[in-house]
């Protein structure tokens, strides 16, 4: 069984900060994910997900955001 760590979510933030997106925690019920607001670039996370899932949700948007530049 795998432990998250802040260091691992730190980790994705950078990665995802580096290819321009701007990383905004807020409060609501939502999935996580990506996308352009007035041609910038956002990735949206719950607040209060769990460390687990703010995790999961970056890798995975951080997995779109990679095949999305394969594609265009």
């Amino acid at each position: 069984m795998s432990k998250f760590t802040q260091a691992q979510l730190k980790r994705l933030e950078t990665q995802i900060t580096d290819l321009g997106y701007l990383i905004r925690y807020e409060k609501g019920s939502f999935k996580a994910g990506h996308c352009l607001v007035q041609q910038n670039k956002l990735v949206l996370v719950n607040k209060f997900a769990t460390l687990e899932g703010k995790i999961n949700s970056l890798s995975e948007i951080l997995q779109a955001i990679g095949t999305e530049k394969l594609q265009g």
